[in-house]
C-alpha cells in the first residue's frame, strides 16, 4: 500500500462509514462472484491452468469480502464499558485475515504453477489456452483495476484499514489478470514451446499475490503489536504540546492505533502555582489542539497534569521517556 493510503481521520460519522463500507463491500463481492465463475469455467473450457489458478484466486475473494463486512461493522460501534477504546482492533486483524488469505492463496498457486513447469520439461504437452480464456484475462483486467479504484477511494475517504486493503486485493487480482493473460496469449500464439508459459505466468501471480499479503500484513502486525504512531506524526504531536500555552514541558508521550482511531497519552508540566482549574484548562486546550489535527472522532487523548519545578527542559529528548 502507498502512502496515500494513511489512515488520517474519517470526514464521515462511523454510521455512514459502515454505510459506505457494506455497500462498496457488496459490489465487490457480486464482482467476484461473476469474475470467478466465468475465469474457472473458461479456464476449463480454455484449457488454461493460469485462468482457473486465477479464478480461485477470485473466489478467495469471497471470504475477505465477509470478513470485511462483518468486521467493519462491529469495529465502528461505540465504546462501551468492555471495550472503553471502541472496537477498532477488529478491523486490524480483518486487515490480518486478508493478508494471510492472499499469502496461503499465493502460496498455493505458485506450487500449482512449479508442477505444471516440472510437467512441461519433462516432456508433457501442455494444452494450447482458447480464445475464451484470453477475452475473460482482459474483462478480468478491466473489472478489477474499476473496483481497487473505486474501493480505494471509499477507504480513504471513511479511512478504513479493512476497506483500503480489500481494494488492494482487487488490485492484485488486477495485476494476476494482467501476468494471466501474457501467459494465456504466449501458449496460444508461440507454438507449443510456448504453452509454458501459461504455468509461468500462474507463478508470476502468485508472487504478486504474496508481495500484496506481506504489504498488508505488516502495518497490521504492528498495530496489533501496538506499536507508536509514525515518526512523522509523533513530530507533529509534540509540536502542538509544546507550542501549547501553559505547558512547560512534558514527558511519557505515548502513542499507537486501535482501526481508524489514534491514542494519545501525556504527562504535562505547568505552573505548580496555578489552580486545579487552571491546569484542567490547559489539558483541554492541549487535548482541543491535538482532536483539532487529528479528528475529534478518531482521536482518544489521556493527558495528566504534574508541577513544573524548574529543573526540566523543554527539549525534544523529554519526550517518550
Amino acid at each position: 500500500m502507498d502512502n496515500s493510503d494513511s489512515i488520517k481521520h474519517p470526514s464521515v460519522t462511523p454510521e455512514e462509514a459502515v454505510k459506505e463500507a457494506r455497500h462498496v463491500t457488496w459490489v465487490g463481492f457480486w464482482c467476484n462472484a461473476a469474475l470467478g465463475t466465468a475465469k474457472v469455467i473458461a479456464g476449463i473450457v480454455g484449457r488454461s491452468g493460469a485462468l482457473v489458478a486465477d479464478g480461485i484466486h477470485s473466489f478467495s475473494d469471497f471470504i475477505t469480502d465477509v470478513i470485511v463486512l462483518v468486521m467493519v461493522g462491529i469495529a465502528r460501534r461505540r465504546p462501551n464499558a468492555r471495550y472503553q477504546y471502541g472496537h477498532g482492533k477488529y478491523e486490524t486483524f480483518a486487515t490480518m485475515l486478508i493478508a494471510v488469505a492472499l499469502i496461503i492463496v499465493g502460496i498455493g498457486i505458485f506450487i500449482d504453477g512449479i508442477k505444471h513447469v516440472i510437467l512441461a520439461l519433462r516432456g508433457q504437452e501442455l494444452a494450447r489456452p482458447g480464445w475464451i480464456a484470453l477475452a475473460i484475462c482482459f474483462a478480468s483486467i478491466v473489472v478489477k483495476e474499476w473496483l481497487f479504484r473505486y474501493t480505494r477511494r471509499v477507504g480513504v475517504r471513511i479511512q478504513s484499514g479493512a476497506v483500503i486493503a480489500n481494494a488492494w486485493h482487487h488490485r492484485s487480482d488486477a495485476f494476476s489478470s494482467v501476468a494471466t493473460l501474457v501467459g494465456v496469449a504466449g501458449a496460444m500464439f508461440l507454438g507449443e514451446n510456448g504453452r509454458i508459459l501459461d504455468p509461468i505466468a500462474a507463478m508470476i501471480v502468485a508472487v504478486f499475490i504474496i508481495i500484496v499479503g506481506i504489504k498488508m500484513a505488516i502495518p497490521a502486525i504492528n498495530e496489533l503489536l501496538e506499536v507508536s504512531l509514525p515518526e512523522k506524526m509523533e513530530d507533529q504531536i509534540r509540536h502542538i504540546i509544546a507550542e501549547s500555552e501553559g505547558v512547560r514541558t512534558y514527558h511519557h508521550l505515548r502513542t499507537r492505533r486501535n482501526g481508524s482511531k489514534i491514542i494519545i497519552e501525556v504527562h504535562l508540566k505547568v505552573n505548580p502555582d496555578i489552580t486545579v482549574k487552571q491546569g484542567h484548562s490547559i489539558a483541554t486546550e492541549v487535548e482541543n489542539k491535538l482532536k483539532n489535527d487529528f479528528g475529534n472522532d478518531s482521536t482518544i487523548i489521556t493527558t495528566h497534569i504534574e508541577p513544573y519545578r524548574g529543573e526540566e527542559l523543554l527539549r525534544d529528548g523529554s519526550c517518550g521517556a
